[in-house]
């Protein structure tokens, strides 16, 4: 450390007490701590300190996480790995700084439901966020004003034993409605035995309201369930431009709909894959909305009455891109809802994967009809 260290990337197994001199270095600009267990630091400043990776195997205490933060006064860039390990999460909960420009934080512990009570972020200077977690029970943002580009990764807890309101979609053949109790939590009832199931975990409703500032939004397929289910209402992005939509055939759309209605100067709309699970709560947004039924239930009496939500046939979005686009029956409908209602389209951009037949699914998409009379090409790569 006397020789002005700049870069140093420690990794330890078991319980270390650091020297002071480490963390008191007027030298260092990057800085790693990869840990299978807990550190300890009496004193922290790092006035030089620019990057700072914390790859926490088992988990850092509250204390000298805060500590550690509060003497990088130059941090820009903060990397947090809260993952696999058997305690709380602490490092991914809190995020406090007045420096950071660039903050990435993953936390993966499916088994510590009930630690994830609360997430305090406040970073007045960032402008990049990507973030990935199962959903806290609640959190409070603070001055993201500057953020401007945002990834999520939002996933849903897996502690029930129903499907998450997939009422009435292709893969089941029971039939679930929602209801609310006195306090506004949300429950699904299954019409098979009508057992009152167990309020989804998290709100997420705060989070999504502190970063309405962005200009572009990345989604993971979780991300728009968690949108649907654990949002209480969606903010209005009035400088969104640019939304990327990750799709995975077993998670849903229920969230695009209201999503897209508010970004209300969307110019470029981006899908990594079209495949979705199919439910009755795409709305308009889908092309794979299950053919209405009415079923009456003999004992029960009851109707299942499907209700359409509209929101391409106002959506701006200029350019359309797909990726990971097969040619199947289900992709080809999607692009001919997606063609068919976006009015203001004038660039649509495909990827097609090399090992199909190119020139036959380029015909098909060329022969759908688009209501934009400004598009008037559709791009193949």
């Amino acid at each position: 450390m006397e020789r002005g260290l700049l870069e140093l990337h420690l990794h330890a197994v078991s319980f270390l007490f650091i020297e002071r001199e480490l963390f008191t270095s007027k030298t260092l600009v990057k800085l790693t701590l990869s840990t299978g267990y807990d550190f300890e630091a009496e004193r922290v400043f790092l006035p030089a300190l620019k990057s700072l990776y914390l790859l926490i195997d088992s988990g850092i205490d509250y204390d000298n996480h805060c500590r550690l933060l509060d003497g990088c006064p130059a941090l820009e860039e903060l990397f947090i790995r809260d993952a696999d390990h058997d305690c709380p999460p602490c490092c991914g909960s809190v995020v406090k700084s007045a420096s950071i420009k660039r903050l990435v934080v993953l936390v993966n512990l499916p088994n510590k439901r009930d630690s994830h009570d609360y997430a305090y972020f406040e970073a007045p200077s960032l402008v990049y966020l990507d973030y990935s977690s199962y959903v806290y029970e609640t959190y409070q943002i603070v001055g993201l004003d500057s953020l401007v580009e945002a990834r999520l990764s939002l996933k849903i807890w897996d502690y029930y034993d129903y499907n998450y309101d997939y009422e009435y979609d292709d893969e089941s053949g029971d039939y679930y409605f929602s209801s609310s109790d006195d306090e506004g939590r949300s429950y699904c009832y299954s019409y098979v035995d009508d057992e009152r199931k167990e309020p989804i975990f998290g709100d997420v409703t705060n989070l999504v309201a502190g970063i309405t500032n962005i200009t572009t939004l990345h989604l993971a397929p979780d991300s728009l369930e968690a949108f649907y289910f654990c949002c209480e209402s969606m903010p209005v992005f009035n400088k969104l431009l640019n939304l990327f939509i990750e799709s995975n055939k077993d998670k849903g759309w229920q969230g695009m709909p209201l999503l897209l209605k508010s970004c209300p100067i969307l110019h470029t709309l981006v899908f990594k894959g079209l495949v979705h699970r199919v439910t009755n709560k795409c709305g308009d947004a889908c092309a794979c909305i299950p053919k209405k039924e009415k079923r009456e239930n003999e004992k029960k009496n009851r109707k299942i009455v499907e209700k359409q939500l509209s929101c391409l046939w106002t959506c701006q979005v200029k350019v359309l891109e797909i990726s990971k686009y097969d040619g199947s029956f289900q992709e080809l409908k999607q692009m001919g809802h997606l063609l068919g209602k976006l009015g203001c389209l004038e660039s649509v951009k495909v990827g097609v994967h090399a090992d199909n037949n190119t020139e036959f699914l380029q015909a098909n998409l060329l022969a759908l009809p688009r209501l934009s009379s400004k598009c008037n090409n559709i791009q193949f790569s």
